[in-house]
């Protein structure tokens, strides 16, 4: 029997045996809570002062700007609550192709705070109008809170966050960045860009799933979002997940200290899966932007024609062990037609958008028998 192929590492990337080990350690030897004062209780506080040490160092952040949460929408839910409820925020700008976390979130606050929400439009690849964003800014003095991904989850592509950041440094607006699909796959220094807010989850970087972490620029002081114990210097109550913030620490060095060599692997292997595709399957249509430079080097996205083979795809790819998403994998049950997909054109209308998001791990070998099954179900 074949092996499987996983190609779905946008929903979720293998974790590390590396990092399976740490965590298998401190799930044996780290017992005690890290809240307690005994010699078990500083030890495990030790250990997760250590991840963040190793987080910080990554970003290039203090270590005081590093927050632990249970991922990413615990993250994006905290950045845009804190900045509503405590910094004064009276608008927030976000893209249409947001994580639902970002896009329900803002909807909840505009529904029950009376907050203006701005969708900013996008064009056919998902890029934002980035005059749009300045006119919004100059037209206003409201405080005001921009969110934008740095890597759209769906389609991959990748947002001008530096220019977003200097525009809302220059109107004395904050700026949140949802950066769950780009931290451990690309380099990103905080130190050097005008950013409040930043999201990241460990299981997107083959680390361990429900845990992830947000920073937070020392200029911005916040207080809980999540009410209890004073955990996180009182920013996030709750007793900390020590071995998943290990298990994640680890995860992200490892994503870091061969971040130059795998990422060009998968660039390769990015851009012979879009050359078979145009190859041998013409009537499929690359929906992603098809230069890494301005699509995370992770995903492809394509939009194949409605038939009755290709309304069963997603099916028969995984009888036949091939892993793929057909958008989000956050709303996967939703019936409805992803919104990213109808934000930057009439796609789902006509037929079925496909991601494959690929790792380290796969293979060219892997990637020629999915162009083969395509053949046949497309």
């Amino acid at each position: 029997m074949k092996k499987s192929i996983y190609l779905d590492n946008a929903a979720s990337a293998p974790i590390l045996d590396d990092v399976v080990e740490v965590m298998a350690d401190a799930l044996r030897t780290l017992n005690g809570n890290p809240s307690s004062t005994h010699k078990f209780g500083r030890k495990a506080k030790a250990a997760i002062e250590q991840s963040r040490k190793t987080i910080a160092g990554c970003l290039n952040a203090s270590i005081g700007e590093i927050f632990f949460t249970s991922g990413g929408t615990e993250a994006n839910n905290t950045a845009l609550h804190c900045a509503v409820d405590q910094l004064g925020v009276t608008r927030l700008i976000i893209s249409s192709i947001e994580h639902p976390s970002i896009i329900n979130t803002a909807n909840y606050i505009a529904t029950h705070q009376g907050i203006e929400v701005v969708q900013l439009t996008v064009n056919e690849h998902g890029l934002i109008h980035i005059d749009e964003l300045k006119n919004l800014l100059e037209g206003s003095n409201q405080k005001t809170l921009v969110s934008i991904m740095h890597a759209n989850n769906e389609i991959g592509t990748i947002q001008p966050v530096d220019q977003i950041g200097v525009l809302c440094q220059e109107h004395g607006a904050l700026f949140h960045t949802d950066a769950v699909q780009t931290i451990g796959h690309l380099p990103f220094d905080v130190s050097t860009r005008p950013i409040s807010f930043l999201s990241a989850s460990g299981h997107k970087f083959h680390g361990p799933k429900g845990i992830g972490f947000l920073y937070v620029n020392s200029d911005n002081i916040i207080e809980p979002y999540i009410q209890g114990g004073s955990q996180e210097r009182n920013v996030r109550a709750g007793t900390e997940n020590v071995a998943g913030i290990v298990g994640m620490a680890k995860a992200l060095s490892h994503c870091y200290e061969h971040m130059s060599e795998k990422s060009d692997y998968v660039k390769e292997l990015r851009s012979y899966l879009i050359e078979q595709l145009r190859v041998k399957l013409p009537q499929i249509e690359l929906v992603s932007y098809a230069s890494s430079d301005d699509c995370l080097f992770t995903i492809v996205n394509f939009h194949i024609p409605s038939s009755a083979k290709s309304d069963l795809l997603l099916m028969n790819l995984d009888i036949a062990g091939i892993a793929a998403s057909g958008g989000s994998a956050c709303s996967s049950g939703a019936e409805k037609p992803s919104h990213v997909i109808e934000a930057i054109g009439n796609y789902s209308e006509n037929g079925k958008c496909v991601r494959f998001s690929m790792s380290f791990m796969n293979t060219k070998a892997e990637l020629d028998r999915v162009v083969d099954a395509l053949t046949k179900y497309v």
